[in-house]
């Protein structure tokens, strides 16, 4: 493979981190911002960044400095910073007006590419964040069964509101069902509103759906959870297990969609939830969110029945406006040009081997996890398959690690969580973020374990 396994740090390393640390910048972020963010990366004060551009698979920060960006705004800049195609299409939409709250002639045209392409949706509805699909998607299926219940898989994100958070990292190995809120202020689990399944475990969580049947009302699960892939036949059984208890399935694609292939999760491995929740990628940058499913299913968010009816309140200010819309178009046609998936996933698969190779070469006792255009590093002796097996048994050295990519040049989020990877990165970038792993596995993780 035609990379250095060690490197020196990168010139935007070299620069001082107390320099950083008192740069007007990181002052005026630090004052005005908790920590000196928007949330997430828990980055120290030294490396509060401020970041001013991007382009392609770069960035750039407020002073000066060039970093390669492994994060690509948690994934949805799926085709790059600053695609010219996408800034083109939205600056020639913005003279048109930028929201009007209704349907637009670009988001009806976006509704109808969507349920082309989407296997589950027959009617879909549009937000303005993966947070809000995957929220509408519970309540409408709690409406649509008349059931209290919802289960989900420990250790996945289904976005900021409680259900999504609820066992995300859980600190103690409770039974399952068992949830454990992840930060305070959630009062889901109090109730016993959220069932905790362990992902991978068919047998488990079948057994679990068959139990509470009488109360659950939906199964939400992330088809590739975080950066685990699903073993052979899991989703399958979830599906069977569902649908014969009366449970509807709803897939989590915010990450998934139109990342794995062109028609999601769905596509790729071949099973067809209930409903489906978007977001991320599919706005090529720009903010957007949906949901879908069957027309009756989606017939209950019609406001006419607002009567004494079952009816799911579902709207959005922001849902489906112009500019929103008019990039996800251009971004549906960019990854539907031929190639585009093989590459990602080809190039995925570079960047995983690589990382294998590294610690392979230095002996370290990790395993590298991900699917499609993702890659992480678990600090972990076990074959990862769920949240237990794949968590870090040196979860301070998997931190360091990170924060010294970051200071290498390298933007990612230190908290531990997935590379991604874009149309806009190559072979090249793949090397340059490997010669930099390489450099600072010798750095801070060597020295750690020996």
């Amino acid at each position: 493979m035609p990379f250095e396994s060690t490197s020196p740090l990168s010139p935007a390393a070299a620069h001082d981190s107390a320099t950083r640390a008192n740069s007007p910048w990181s002052q005026r972020a630090m004052s005005v911002l908790p920590a000196g963010g928007n949330g997430e990366f828990n980055l120290p004060a030294e490396l509060a960044t401020v970041i001013q551009r991007g382009e392609g698979c770069r960035l750039w920060t407020a002073d000066g400095r060039r970093m390669l960006d492994y994060s690509m705004g948690w994934g949805s800049v799926l085709v790059g910073h600053a695609n010219v195609k996408i800034v083109r299409a939205v600056t020639e939409r913005l003279a048109m007006g930028s929201n009007f709250a209704t349907v637009t002639d670009a988001s009806l045209e976006l509704a109808e590419r969507i349920v082309r392409i989407s296997p589950a949706c027959e009617q879909v509805r549009f937000c303005a964040s993966g947070t809000e699909a995957t929220m509408y998607c519970l309540r409408l299926a709690r409406a649509a069964t008349g059931k209290p219940r919802v289960m989900r898989f420990e250790g996945a994100y289904h976005g900021a509101h409680d259900v999504g958070v609820t066992s995300m990292f859980p600190q103690a190995d409770l039974p399952y069902p068992e949830a454990e809120p992840s930060c305070d202020g959630l009062t889901t689990h109090l109730d016993g509103g959220v069932l905790v399944a362990p992902f991978n475990d068919a047998e488990r969580t079948a057994a679990l759906i068959a139990e509470h049947a009488g109360e659950l009302a939906a199964v939400i699960v992330e088809p590739l959870q975080r950066c685990l892939p699903p073993e052979p036949g899991f989703l399958e059984a979830l599906r069977e297990a569902t649908s014969r208890h009366g449970v509807l399935l709803v897939f989590d694609e915010v990450v998934t969609g139109f990342r794995l292939a062109l028609g999601g999760a769905q596509d790729h491995y071949g099973v067809v939830p209930d409903l489906v929740a978007y977001g991320k990628a599919l706005g090529g940058g720009m903010p957007i969110g949906a949901f879908g499913g069957s027309a009756d299913l989606m017939s209950l968010t019609r406001e006419d029945r607002n009567t004494g009816e079952t009816y799911v309140w579902t709207a959005s200010t922001l849902g489906g406006n112009p500019l929103s819309a008019t990039a996800a178009l251009v971004t549906l046609d960019l990854l539907s040009e031929p190639g585009v998936y093989e590459r990602l996933h080809g190039l995925g698969r570079y960047l995983r081997q690589g990382m294998r190779d590294l610690l392979v070469e230095r002996e370290i006792d990790a395993r590298v996890i991900g699917e499609g255009p993702l890659a992480q590093i678990a600090f972990t002796s076990q074959a990862p398959r769920d949240y237990r097996t794949s968590r870090h048994e040196h979860k301070q050295v998997a931190r360091e690690l990170m924060l010294e990519l970051f200071r290498s040049g390298v933007f990612l989020n230190p908290m531990g969580t997935k590379l991604y990877l874009s149309i806009a990165h190559n072979e090249a970038d793949c090397d340059e973020f490997l010669a930099l792993l390489g450099g600072a596995l010798d750095r801070v993780v060597l020295p750690q374990l020996a």
